[in-house]
């Protein structure tokens, strides 16, 4: 697994940990910060999970504007957090992340959906997502 994968990863434990425990993104991003420094061996994937995370949160108001307008009427607050999660980092990393091709992007979120979600989300989670990048 390669490291923007595994800080892909990290990234949606720090975003649905916050979701689900009701914290904000920063106090979940602190306590994520926390422990990587005393985990130097994943260094790696540490630097792009927050990346990822500082970006979620600086854009957070168009991120999930772009979700829901592309959801095709599924609310944001009905989504699982996972899915929720997923699509924050994935339309982050289309719309802001010129490094990323849009392909990876998607593809990664829609294959973390089929191992983490449920049936239905990697289909959801595609849709959604190809539909932010055809418009971006």
């Amino acid at each position: 697994m390669g490291a923007r994968t595994k800080a892909r990863k990290r990234a949606l434990d720090i975003l649905f940990s916050a979701d689900v425990r009701g914290d904000t993104i920063a106090r979940s991003l602190s306590a994520a910060a926390e422990r990587a420094a005393s985990e130097p061996e994943r260094a790696a994937s540490w630097l792009y999970a927050r990346e990822i995370v500082d970006g979620v949160i600086d854009n957070g108001d168009e991120i999930d504007e772009q979700i829901s307008t592309h959801s095709r009427e599924w609310r944001l607050d009905r989504m699982p957090a996972v899915d929720r999660a997923l699509l924050r980092i994935a339309a982050w990393e289309i719309l802001y992340n010129d490094e990323v091709d849009a392909a990876v992007a998607i593809n990664e979120a829609v294959e973390l959906a089929k191992e983490l979600s449920t049936d239905e989300s990697s289909g959801f989670v595609h849709g959604v997502l190809a539909r932010i990048h055809r418009a971006s």
